[in-house]
């Protein structure tokens, strides 16, 4: 059925745009019939047959992707025209939720895609992303700027009040998506709104693909082992190995997404620390510079085309700050804190170098290398006897798998019947306490070549009340693989982030939404990280703790004293950690602030301007993204909207003292999370979710207190 309603819908757009003579006839009737070949062989023009409609990983490439775009934008076309034509007389029924439904096969084949060229990404993926960019720009706007389409949308919208609470808000959702794509702009505006938008796209697309070139190309050889004095023999045996992978004699050390580089705080040959630290700072600068300048003016044109003053006034009407002195007022209230406390922190740190018999001032990629000394001397503690009792698979199965089934009851079975992309990549299916099926998480761990930098949560399926689908969701990392026979040992910082992911994975895992637009993490960007900074705590739950910090060789829990100097030490370089957060948050900020008037013609002048403004242009800090790398804000969706990792944890460090302050981790804590916040995703107001799961609007107190900001 469905391959003949795709077969239709192409031959049909064919036939409307052909002329009349036999030739044409002929050739629209091949056209079908290839369409019909493509439908028969290509997996992805159809559901998945496996469980939960698990991709089929072994049945398709970036040869399918191309033909599955080209159908299922014509299939959803005809699908949107039927909706906006419909003679009858516009209903809740009729107009949103057979736009929930249509689309089927354009989601399909854009998450495969979407998902796969940022976890392997080849040359392939690039030209096709690099196509594909503006065509799904256009097609967004030939839906959101139809004037017949709006119109029914806006009749649902005024009769609204009879509708549940959750019908509600999808009228809502789909009513400001509308206006705030231009629904409302005359004919010639909506034509410069699609000029923008497809600039946009292609823009987004530019900067991404040239960050992840810098990936592979940005790499610093060492040649020299005495060179990498501070690192373990396994760490440069990894080196080595990522070498020969790439066909280079030596070491390669390959940057990680964030301004330093985690390899800085071992590395004690200061001229290598110095190379690392100004080949990661320089990414991507040539190239993205431009891309840069052109897209924030684009994006302030847009934002005037629609009526504000600038992107981040913009961005700000589906953001639960709401304005954007909100935003400014909570990082101008942190930044003299944060950069005193840092300021602190240097001088401790020049104090060592100091002692050390070195006469340099302290610079930017000296940091961590002296940080850790002064944390080793405050805290007695040596990070390389703390990595042993973070064994990645003790961290998985004994740590963050148990905390989820003390938490919520839940469990896990690995899944090795199921395809999978890459041969680092395990399989899970959840399951509630009942043993009914909750969905299948997908765990990648470790970096490698065509995997974008970072850690993130993505879907392959939603979950959907309205169309009966679970959710199939995937975790990745970049936690450096080791040499073959080796056991990967985490930094404390990575098993951290393992714990924060799974917050978002929960966050897609647990939704029990009607409509997939409402569903698990699509919520606004400053409420999105709440669910995952929320899980973070739970790695240095005691009893958690207990269960997964074990010696990878002996089996020896960490000792008590080494482990009391790990928690004691968490707070140190707080200063530093949140300096350079925030300067990356205003920085973020300052780019969306201004009219599409202002003539930008340097970036890095730009940046340091940005700073000073807001006293955070303290050098031996800088920012934790720069620019020209700095992929959330100009290629991942979070423009104007970097601060909402901040805003975020205020609610996190609030719900986890409350958790605390309540027993902890139990069961009871997890059922009320999980209903209140997590199973709820965007169906109904978000700070009303979080009062009926905390009983009150968050407070900064606890925030200041993890922080270290205050005692």
């Amino acid at each position: 059925m469905r391959k003949t309603l795709i077969a239709t819908t192409i031959a049909s757009a064919l036939l409307l745009s052909a002329c009349s003579s036999e030739s044409t006839k002929e050739t629209t009737q091949e056209s079908a019939t290839q369409v019909q070949d493509i439908n028969a062989s290509n997996v992805l023009f159809k559901p998945s047959p496996l469980q939960y409609m698990a991709p089929e990983f072994d049945k398709f490439g970036t040869t399918e992707y191309e033909a599955a775009f080209d159908a299922g934008i014509a299939q959803h076309n005809a699908e949107i025209l039927a909706i906006a034509n419909n003679p009858a007389p516009a209903t809740f029924e009729n107009t949103l939720v057979e736009m929930e439904l249509a689309g089927e096969l354009l989601n399909r084949a854009s998450a495969a895609f979407y998902n796969l060229s940022g976890l392997i990404s080849n040359d392939e993926y690039q030209r096709i992303d690099k196509k594909m960019a503006p065509v799904f720009s256009a097609h967004s706007d030939d839906i959101y700027l139809n004037g017949a389409l709006f119109k029914r949308v806006q009749t649902v919208y005024d009769n609204k009040d009879k509708l549940s609470a959750e019908d509600q808000r999808l009228v809502d959702f789909y009513y400001k998506k509308f206006v705030n794509a231009g629904a409302k702009l005359n004919d010639a505006e909506k034509v410069k709104m699609r000029e923008i938008n497809a600039e946009l796209a292609k823009l987004s697309t530019e900067f991404s693909q040239n960050v992840l070139k810098s990936f592979k190309e940005d790499v610093i050889m060492v040649t020299d082992k005495s060179k990498l004095a501070g690192l373990s023999e396994g760490e440069i045996a990894g080196l080595a190995a990522a070498a020969k992978k790439a066909g280079k004699d030596g070491y390669m050390i390959t940057l990680v997404n964030t301004t330093q580089q985690p390899i800085l705080a071992s590395l004690e040959n200061r001229e290598l620390r110095e190379q690392i630290f100004k080949a990661s700072t320089q990414r991507a600068a040539e190239n993205n510079g431009p891309v840069i300048i052109k897209q924030t003016n684009l994006r302030a044109q847009k934002a005037e085309l629609l009526g504000f003053k600038d992107w981040a006034s913009y961005v700000m009407t589906s953001r639960m700050a709401q304005t954007t002195d909100n935003v400014y007022g909570i990082l101008d209230d942190l930044a003299p804190k944060a950069v005193e406390k840092a300021k602190a922190e240097a001088q401790a740190i020049q104090k060592v170098i100091n002692d050390s018999g070195e006469s340099f001032e302290l610079k930017a990629w000296d940091w961590s290398f002296y940080a850790e000394k002064v944390r080793a001397e405050k805290y007695d503690l040596d990070p390389a006897l703390v990595k042993p009792y973070f064994e990645m698979q003790s961290v998985i199965h004994n740590g963050l798998f148990f905390a989820m089934e003390k938490l919520y009851g839940i469990t896990f079975k690995e899944r090795n019947d199921l395809p999978v992309y890459h041969e680092d990549v395990t399989v899970f299916e959840v399951f509630n306490e009942d043993n009914s099926a909750i969905g299948l998480f997908y765990m990648d761990p470790y970096a490698r070549e065509g995997k974008r930098g970072g850690a993130w949560m993505s879907a392959y399926v939603s979950q959907s009340g309205l169309k009966g689908t679970k959710p199939v969701i995937y975790n990745a990392q970049n936690i450096p693989k080791p040499a073959e026979g080796e056991p990967t040992l985490m930094t404390f910082d990575e098993v951290s982030t393992l714990f924060h992911e799974f917050g978002h994975a929960a966050h897609g895992l647990f939704s029990d939404v009607k409509y997939p637009s409402l569903a698990g993490t699509a919520t606004a960007r400053d409420f999105v990280e709440f669910p995952s900074q929320a899980h973070e705590d739970w790695m240095i739950e005691p009893t958690v703790l207990a269960n997964y910090a074990k010696h990878y060789k002996t089996g020896e829990p960490i000792p008590q004293a080494l482990l009391d100097k790990v928690l004691e030490s968490q707070k140190f370089n707080q200063g530093f950690g949140t300096t350079e957060y925030l300067a990356a948050a205003l920085l973020d900020m300052k780019w969306h602030s201004f009219g599409s008037d202002k003539k930008i013609a340097d970036v890095q002048q730009f940046e340091a301007d940005a700073l000073k403004a807001h006293g955070i242009d303290y050098y031996p800090v800088p920012p934790r993204y720069k620019s020209n790398y700095f992929s959330h804000t100009f290629a991942g969706g979070y423009s104007a909207g970097y601060y909402a990792y901040l805003w975020t944890e205020v609610f996190a460090a609030d719900a986890f003292a409350h958790m605390e302050n309540n027993g902890g981790l139990t069961r009871e804590n997890g059922d009320k999370f999980r209903k209140e916040i997590l199973s709820k995703g965007n169906s109904r107001d978000l700070m009303q979710s979080y009062i009926e799961f905390r009983g009150q609007k968050p407070t900064t107190d606890a925030l200041l207190k993890r922080r270290g900001l205050v005692d």
